[in-house]
């Protein structure tokens, strides 16, 4: 992958949307197929007239439970309530076989950050082999990674690391609460990379407290270092947390960032994640997302399906994280 400058990312960032979409859709024409992928894990419930999804088909699991070090200004523990808490291996083994029983085909395991930024995994690596050799799809949210967990999760044979990408030290600090740098997240992008363990990077876009930076340096990490998957969720501001007052992150600042990455990683899918606002803009959101040419869209609103039909793009629902249905599509059951 050759080099490309935050300069040159920012000059692209700044065409305008009638040449910056064009360009990026004709890219997402050449290298993919005409495909729309949804995700739509039972993690959540999802049902409208163009598909329904099964609970506990592919669910979400905190190892920290409820607990969480960082109390980050987006978040304050809040993301980890909605999953299924465990406090040991064992509690996780007797989870994913109950789970299992009715119907569990994947697992997504998350969970609070240390005081580094990691999500205390060691631990689990012989459970999380285990779950692989049962047949499960287990894709793994790692926080800020050292070698020894990643070359134990190349053990277990984890489908894929999510890693979240912050590019600007300042968000790191007052918004993430660590003492770390842009830098470590590239040595753990690299590190993941270099080790064979599949990792889709997520941009953050507005993490900063509503504002577009970090954003370029985070796309310039992730062009160097490079990704099986890239993913853009969007800051969703959360009630009960210091950015609840703030207003959504504006679709077209999205629509942008998700275009200029088109042109980065032209055979790269890329995907709008679930963690993004709902409300009024949710579809514009996913429209702007899907002219910008992304492979893949979870929880989809209805207006999305039919724009994907409009453009002729064939949808393809699959119950899994969008990381994963992106590369599921061609098996997936068909939308209209």
């Amino acid at each position: 992958m050759s080099e490309v400058s935050r300069r040159e990312i920012e000059a692209l960032f700044a065409r305008p949307w009638e040449e910056l979409q064009p360009a990026a859709w004709e890219v997402r024409k050449t290298h993919h197929p005409d495909v729309l992928a949804f995700g739509v894990p039972g993690a959540k419930r999802y049902g409208t007239e163009h598909y329904c999804n099964t609970p506990h088909r592919f669910a979400a699991v905190s190892l920290t439970g409820r607990d969480c070090r960082l109390k980050c200004e987006h978040c304050r523990g809040h993301l980890l309530e909605t999953m299924w808490p465990v406090s040991s291996p064992s509690a996780l083994l007797a989870l994913a076989k109950r789970l299992m029983a009715q119907g569990c085909a994947g697992l997504l395991i998350s969970g609070g950050a240390d005081e580094n930024g990691a999500v205390p995994l060691q631990p689990y690596l012989p459970a999380l082999a285990w779950l692989k050799e049962q047949g499960l799809r287990v894709i793994v949210h790692t926080g800020l990674p050292d070698r020894k967990t990643v070359e134990g999760l190349r053990a277990a044979g984890v489908d894929q690391v999510l890693l979240d990408v912050v590019g600007d030290e300042e968000t790191i600090r007052q918004v993430l609460h660590l003492n770390r740098s842009p830098e470590d997240y590239a040595e753990a992008l690299a590190l993941l990379r270099e080790q064979g363990v599949p990792v889709a990077p997520h941009i953050i876009v507005g993490l900063h407290f509503g504002q577009l930076r970090g954003e370029f340096a985070a796309l310039e990490i992730v062009r160097r270092a490079g990704a099986d998957v890239v993913v853009f969720v969007v800051l969703r501001p959360l009630p009960g947390t210091p950015m609840a007052h703030l207003p959504p992150v504006v679709p077209e600042m999205v629509g942008r960032l998700i275009a200029v990455a088109r042109l980065l990683f032209p055979t790269v899918p890329i995907t709008l994640g679930c963690a993004r606002p709902s409300g009024l803009a949710k579809g514009e959101m996913e429209r702007m997302a899907v002219l910008a040419g992304v492979n893949s869209v979870a929880y989809p609103d209805p207006s999305t399906v039919l724009l994907a039909e409009r453009l002729g793009l064939r949808s393809a629902f699959a119950e899994t994280c969008c990381t994963l249905a992106v590369f599921s599509e061609l098996d997936s059951p068909s939308g209209p």
